[in-house]
């Protein structure tokens, strides 16, 4: 078993590029470089500049290589389609134009990946976590999804070859298990993969390590992060958004929550999982200056398990 660890800006608070607190993005990737990762994620769209030349001589000068850009955003309306293409193209132009991860042993695509996250809906924001209360999309909204996450897919493989996975997310319209379920029927793996997030599953009421091996062959990538089951039971009985949720702590460094990572690394080795591991930890990007001690809490804590 092959497994590279890597970081996202999240861990510092990055999630809304519009946030007036967010780090700047230089210290970012200082930080991830001197907790010991070797990678990271572009974050989201808007954060790091498209500049390929300044985008570069930082990762340089800090050791990492990007191992995934991220589009975050309403993948069901018809009105936003055009918005995503351009993102998709902007994204995987820069991405591919920096130098390039050698592929690992076992590994199904080499990356970077493109990342593709509904997002953007208050009704299914404030219903995070909650899968008996959350509305569904109409049959014809779904399938409107569906046939934008195909087109967006399509584009970064037959232009760019760089393979898209889908994230399932709390707050989005692709959250819970009946959606992921049927997410598996409607795209096939030849046009996507799948990046399971543990600290998502569990939030949404699925056990991690059952859905990581329910969808092992369709797995090309990894989001780890924890959960304060304390917080988490309190968030439970309030109507809270899920970044409010995660600004109050319910995102812990890994290793203090509730998930069992020793069981999942025994698993990842059952499936033959070869490849890139991001660890996220959203939080409220004011609370940043603890960034760096928590993302090296879990990557050493990660090691200390086997990883």
């Amino acid at each position: 078993m092959s497994i590279k660890i890597a970081g996202a800006p999240c861990c510092w608070g990055v999630d809304d590029p519009k946030n007036p607190y967010l780090p700047p993005w230089k210290r970012v990737l200082s930080e991830a470089a001197q907790a010991g990762y070797k990678g990271i994620e572009l974050g989201p769209y808007g954060y790091l500049p498209l500049d390929i030349d300044q985008v570069q001589t930082e990762l340089d000068s800090n050791g990492l290589n990007i191992i995934a850009g991220t589009i975050f955003d309403d993948l069901v309306s018809n009105s936003n389609l055009e918005s995503l293409i351009g993102q998709v193209h902007d994204i995987c132009s820069l991405i591919t134009a920096l130098p390039q991860i050698p592929k690992e042993k076992g590994q199904h695509f080499k990356t970077p990946y493109l990342v593709l996250i509904d997002w953007g809906h208050d009704e299914r924001d404030y219903s995070a976590g909650h899968p008996d209360r959350a509305p569904r999309l109409s049959v014809g909204q779904w399938k409107g999804m569906m046939s934008h996450i195909k087109t967006l897919a399509e584009i970064a493989w037959n232009q760019y070859t760089v393979r898209t996975v889908i994230h399932p997310h709390a707050g989005g319209y692709i959250e819970f298990a009946d959606e992921i379920h049927q997410l598996a029927q409607d795209i096939s793996y030849e046009t996507a993969g799948l990046c399971l997030d543990t600290g998502h599953l569990y939030y949404s009421k699925m056990d991690p390590a059952e859905w990581i091996q329910k969808h092992s062959k369709r797995i090309d990538y990894l989001h780890f992060k924890d959960i304060d089951l304390k917080i988490y039971e309190q968030i439970m009985d309030e109507k809270i958004r899920f970044f409010d949720a995660c600004a109050k702590g319910v995102m812990c460094p890994i290793g203090k929550g509730i998930i069992q990572y020793d069981v999942i690394h025994e698993l990842l080795q059952k499936i033959n999982y070869n490849g890139y591991i991001t660890i996220e930890q959203e939080r409220d990007p004011r609370n940043s200056d603890t960034s760096l001690r928590d993302v090296k809490e879990s990557l050493d804590y990660l090691k200390s398990v086997g990883y």
